[in-house]
C-alpha cells in the first residue's frame, strides 16, 4: 500500500476533509499565510454562523459508503440531482474537485490523512459548514472557493487522500465480495456472516490486511489429526462449497507416521465435521480432504506466476492451535526450491547424489499438539515462495495471500536458528499454481502425477572445476525422458521452463511442478555452449 505522507505537488482539493476537530472556516482566507501562521489554533479561526451539518453524516459522492450502506454509483446521484432540478458542476468551469469529497470521516486520529486535513482546516482552506452542505446537495458553483490552486502551494498530500480512499474502497469490495455485512457504527463494527464472525474496532483506520482477512479468513479452517498417542494441528484451504479441503500430507499423515489418523476441521465459524482423506500426494506434500457440509466459501486462487519480489503477502492459519490467526509480510523471494525431510516421501523420480544444502522442516512435524513419534528418513524438494510473514508450527496447510485476497500459496515449512522451532522470517508456501493442479487431479481421481527426467543428477559445482551454476547430469536411464531428448551426462542443466537452475534441488523441484507427459523446455551447456532442448517428461505418480 502507498505510504501516505505530506508531498508537494499534489492534487487533493483544499477542502478533502471538513469532518475532523477544530470545525470548518472560511476558505481563502489564510491562502497567502506563512507556515508558521497555519499553527494557530482552531479557536481563532472564524466560525460559520450556526451549524448547518446535516444530524446524520452521509457518505459522499463517489466515495465508498460505510458498511451498511447500500451503494449508489456517482452517475446515479447525478441523474437525481437534475431531475430534481438541482444545478449541476459546469464541465467547462476548470478542473474542480466532485461535489463533498469529505475523506476525513475515513481517517483516524493517528492516520497521516487525518493530519493533513487538520493542517489544512487551521490554515482556513477548508469551506464552512454553510458551503460544505450547499456543495454536497448542489455541486460546485463558480465562486465557491472550491478551484485547485497552484500546486506549489498545496500541503494537503495527495498521497494521504488517495491512500485513504483506495483503503476504503477496497475494504468495501473485498468484505462485499465476502459475503459480509458489517453494521456500521461510531465506535467499532462487526463482520459477521452465518459461520464467521470478525471483528473490526476502528473501520476508519482499517488497512488492505483488515480487508484480506475479512475476505479470506472464511475460507481457511483447523484440521485436528490423531492417531494412537499422537496427535496435531494444522490449517487448510477450502476448495468449494460442499467441503473439499486442500491441506498438507504430513498434517494429515502426522509425518507419515498413519495412514489412517482421525481427522476433523473446525470452520473459522466454530463449526465442526469429521474428514475423510480423499488423497495426499507426498511428493510435494499436499493433500485433499472432505467434510460433509454445504454453503462453504470457497477460497479464490491468483495466478502464482504472475507475483513479483515484494508484493504483499499475508499468511492465515492456527499456528499453535490458534485459529483464524492473521499475520502479513512480503514475498522474499520467487523460484525458491529446499529439501524438506519426509517420511512420507515415496520412491522413485530421478535421484541425487546432492545433500540438497540446508534442510528444512515441516512446521513443527504435524503442526501444534503432542506431535509424531516419527522420525524422517528421506526428504523431498519443493518448489516455494519464500515469505517473511510470520509462519509457526499450525500454520502448515493454511493460506498465505496477495493484497486482494486471493490465494497465491500453501504454507509448507519454516526456517528455525538453533533450538527455535517458531518463526525467524523465512517461511515457506507451495504455489498456487501447483495446488490447484493437483487438488483438482486428486478431486478428479484420487491422485496426481508428477514429471520425471529420467536421469540420476548433482550439484554441479560438486566439481571443482565447474564454471557455473547448475545441476549436471552424471547418467541417464536407459529410454527414459532425457535420454530421448538427446541430453547426455556431463550436461549442466541451467534453466526449465526459463526457471533458473542453481543446482539438483532446483531441478528436481521444478521438474516434479509438471505433470506426467508434460513438454519442459531444458537449457544446458555443453561443452561451453548454451542449448536449449524440449524433453517429454515421463511420470511419477504422487
Amino acid at each position: 500500500m502507498t505510504a501516505m505522507t505530506d508531498t508537494p505537488g499534489r492534487d487533493t482539493p483544499p477542502g478533502a476533509g471538513s469532518n475532523h476537530e477544530g470545525g470548518p472556516v472560511q476558505p481563502g482566507s489564510e491562502a497567502q499565510q506563512p507556515a508558521s501562521d497555519a499553527q494557530q489554533p482552531a479557536s481563532d479561526a472564524q466560525q460559520p454562523a450556526g451549524d448547518a451539518r446535516p444530524e446524520e453524516w452521509q457518505a459522499p459522492v463517489g466515495v465508498p459508503p460505510l458498511p451498511g450502506t447500500p451503494p449508489q454509483s456517482l452517475a446515479d446521484e447525478r441523474s437525481e440531482a437534475a431531475s430534481q432540478g438541482d444545478p449541476l458542476p459546469d464541465p467547462g468551469a476548470g478542473h474542480r474537485a466532485p461535489a463533498s469529497l469529505d475523506h476525513a470521516a475515513y481517517a483516524g486520529q493517528n492516520s497521516a490523512a487525518y493530519g493533513d486535513l487538520s493542517a489544512a482546516a487551521a490554515r482556513g482552506e477548508l469551506p464552512d459548514a454553510a458551503q460544505q452542505v450547499e456543495a454536497d446537495a448542489h455541486g460546485y458553483p463558480e465562486g465557491a472557493g472550491w478551484s485547485t490552486p497552484a500546486p506549489r502551494r498545496r500541503r494537503v498530500g495527495l498521497g494521504a487522500f488517495v491512500g485513504v480512499a483506495v483503503v476504503a474502497a477496497v475494504i468495501g469490495a473485498l468484505v462485499a465480495t465476502g459475503g459480509y455485512a458489517i453494521v456500521s457504527s461510531r465506535q467499532s463494527n462487526t463482520a459477521t456472516g452465518a459461520s464467521n464472525s470478525l471483528e473490526i474496532g476502528h473501520y476508519k483506520d482499517a488497512t488492505i490486511i483488515t480487508a484480506v482477512a475479512a475476505k479470506a479468513t472464511p475460507s481457511v479452517v483447523t484440521i485436528n489429526a490423531s492417531a494412537g498417542t499422537s496427535a496435531g494441528t494444522g490449517s487448510g484451504v477450502v476448495l468449494t462449497t460442499d467441503g473439499y479441503i486442500v491441506t498438507n500430507t504430513h498434517v494429515v499423515t502426522l509425518d507419515g507416521a498413519s495412514g489412517s489418523a482421525k481427522v476433523s476441521v473446525t470452520t473459522s465459524g466454530g463449526r465442526i465435521y469429521p474428514a475423510k482423506i480423499i488423497g495426499t500426494d507426498p511428493v510435494v506434500d499436499l493433500a485433499v480432504i472432505k467434510i460433509d457440509a454445504s454453503g462453504l466459501k470457497p477460497m479464490t486462487f491468483a495466478n502464482s506466476s504472475k507475483l513479483n519480489v515484494g508484493d504483499t503477502a499475508v499468511a492465515i492459519g492456527a499456528p499453535l492451535g490458534l485459529s483464524n490467526t492473521v499475520t502479513d509480510g512480503i514475498v522474499s523471494t520467487l523460484n525458491r526450491s529446499i529439501t524438506v525431510a519426509s517420511s512420507a516421501a515415496p520412491k522413485g523420480g530421478d535421484s541425487s547424489g546432492s545433500s540438497g544444502g540446508q534442510q528444512f522442516n515441516f512446521d513443527g512435524g504435524s503442526g501444534s499438539g503432542s506431535g509424531s513419534s516419527s522420525t524422517p528418513t528421506t526428504s523431498i524438494a519443493l518448489p516455494v515462495i519464500q515469505t517473511d510473514a510470520s509462519i509457526n508450527p499450525g500454520n502448515s496447510g493454511g493460506a498465505l495471500l496477495d493484497s486482494k485476497g486471493d490465494l497465491i500459496g500453501v504454507n509448507v515449512a519454516i526456517a528455525s536458528s538453533g533450538e527455535s522451532s517458531g518463526s525467524i522470517g523465512v517461511g515457506f508456501s507451495i504455489p498456487s499454481d501447483l495446488v490447484q493442479r493437483v487438488s483438482q487431479s486428486i478431486i478428479k481421481t484420487g491422485s496426481a502425477t508428477h514429471g520425471v527426467l529420467g536421469a540420476a543428477i548433482d550439484d554441479a559445482t560438486s566439481d571443482t572445476s565447474a564454471t557455473h551454476t547448475g545441476s549436471v547430469i552424471n547418467s541417464l536411464t536407459a529410454g527414459g525422458a532425457a535420454a530421448k531428448a538427446g541430453l547426455r551426462a556431463g550436461d549442466v542443466v541451467t534453466a526449465v521452463d526459463g526457471v533458473p537452475i542453481t543446482g539438483a534441488t532446483d531441478l528436481q523441484a521444478q521438474i516434479r511442478t509438471l505433470a506426467g507427459g508434460a513438454t519442459a523446455s531444458v537449457t544446458y551447456i555443453r561443452d561451453g555452449r548454451t542449448k536449449t532442448v524440449a524433453v517429454t517428461l515421463g511420470s511419477q505418480k504422487g
